[in-house]
Formats: C-alpha cells, sequence, structure tokens
C-alpha cells in the first residue's frame, strides 16, 4: 500500500526542507501545490491555462482545477509508492477531495505531521528570503546568503524577493493562515493521525522528529 503524508504548517516553518529531507529519506516524491502551478503554467497545459485564467485575475484557483493537476502528479510513476503532500489542502472540504483521489491511487493519508514555530520566528525566516527567477531555489540574506549578491549560486540567475516574502505581508499570511487552518488540523488530529513537531529547532533536530514520528 503506497504512503501517503500531508504537511501542514505556517509559512516560514521549514515545511519546503523538510519535506526534501524526507523525500530524499523515504524515496517519496515532494509534491508541492506551487511547484504543480508553476509547472502547469510553464508548459502550457490545459490546466495551466485554465489555472492562469483566474490567477491573473487575483481569484483562487478552483478546487476541482488543482485537485486535478495533483491527480495527474500523482499518476506518474515515481508517485506509485507514494507521496509527500505539501501546500494541500488547506481546509476540510480540500482534505476530503484528497481523501477521495487517493482512494483511487490504492491509498489513504497515513500521517500529517504539523510542523509549528513561533510568529516572530516565521516573520525572521519569510521576509528575508530571496528566490532564484529560473528554477525557485530559495536562498536567505541571513540564515543562507548567496555567495554573490543577488544571484543563484546554482543557475546564476538573479534572485527576487516575492511580494508575499515582504515584510508589510508576511504577518498578514500569517494569520491567513492561522484562521483557515485550524479546522484542518483539528480535522486530522480526530483521525489520529495529526502529529506536532517544533519547527523552532534546528533543521537537522526537526528532521530527526519526523522521521521517527514515520517510522513508527
Amino acid at each position: 500500500m503506497p504512503t501517503y503524508i500531508v504537511l501542514l504548517g505556517p509559512p516560514g516553518a521549514g515545511k519546503g526542507t523538510q519535506a526534501e529531507i524526507l523525500a530524499a529519506n523515504f524515496q517519496l516524491p515532494h509534491i508541492s501545490s506551487g511547484d504543480i502551478f508553476r509547472e502547469n503554467i510553464k508548459k502550457d497545459t490545459e490546466l495551466g491555462k485554465l489555472a492562469q485564467t483566474y490567477m491573473s485575475k487575483g481569484e483562487l484557483v478552483p478546487d476541482d482545477v488543482t485537485i486535478a493537476m495533483i491527480r495527474e502528479r500523482f499518476s506518474r510513476p515515481d508517485c506509485v509508492r507514494g507521496a509527500i503532500l505539501d501546500g494541500f489542502p488547506r481546509n476540510p472540504a480540500q482534505a476530503d477531495d484528497v481523501e477521495g483521489m487517493l482512494k483511487g491511487f490504492g491509498g489513504q493519508v497515513n500521517l500529517v505531521p504539523l510542523i509549528t514555530a513561533p510568529s516572530d520566528v516565521l516573520i525572521l525566516r519569510l521576509a528575508g528570503r530571496w528566490t532564484c527567477r529560473a528554477n525557485g531555489h530559495i536562498f536567505h540574506e541571513r540564515f543562507n546568503p548567496s555567495k554573490q549578491s543577488r544571484v543563484c549560486d546554482f543557475d546564476g540567475s538573479p534572485l527576487f524577493q516575492r511580494d508575499d516574502d515582504k515584510a508589510d505581508t508576511v504577518k498578514h499570511r500569517i494569520e491567513v493562515y492561522q484562521n483557515q487552518t485550524a479546522p484542518l488540523i483539528d480535522y486530522y488530529n480526530k483521525r489520529g493521525i495529526l502529529v506536532e513537531i517544533n519547527g523552532s529547532a534546528p533543521i537537522e533536530e526537526v528532521a530527526a522528529h519526523l522521521m521517527s514520528a514515520l517510522n513508527k
């Protein structure tokens, strides 16, 4: 039976970093909803075109479009043993959609690690983030600076700061997460598959706690 993991946590909690560590250790693909959007838009797929019509108007992409993209990604050969889902679902209705989709692949969500951290830590982490324009590599002006200012170490493309990583918007992002995601935390907690992890600890320590939870 495939293993499906849903990573939860506020912006800046380190979900992406931990997802990559888990993916490497458990040989499962890390599937980020943001990456799926970018891939479909870049490849100009029908779903990408549809998503772009909403995004260009500043509207949320409907759940059925997002689920269709995720379903297509889960149908690829590298997902035969399962996957790590990051950034989706965001509420109980979307969680129901995910469960329905996973049944079609012969599985269900097995574990939901919730990575937490205080707001001041999240703000410090997010407000210093810079992203590579070409391939999305992420740097931090304090914790992980690029060797050359504002230039990606991996592909030489310029770095930019996303609007939602700027200090004025970071607090709002955290508030939105807290308001919208509380019901989802309760949703998975009632199913007995939610495990809370302290995301303020060093990366290696957080990873060790996650591994322990998954091995159990």
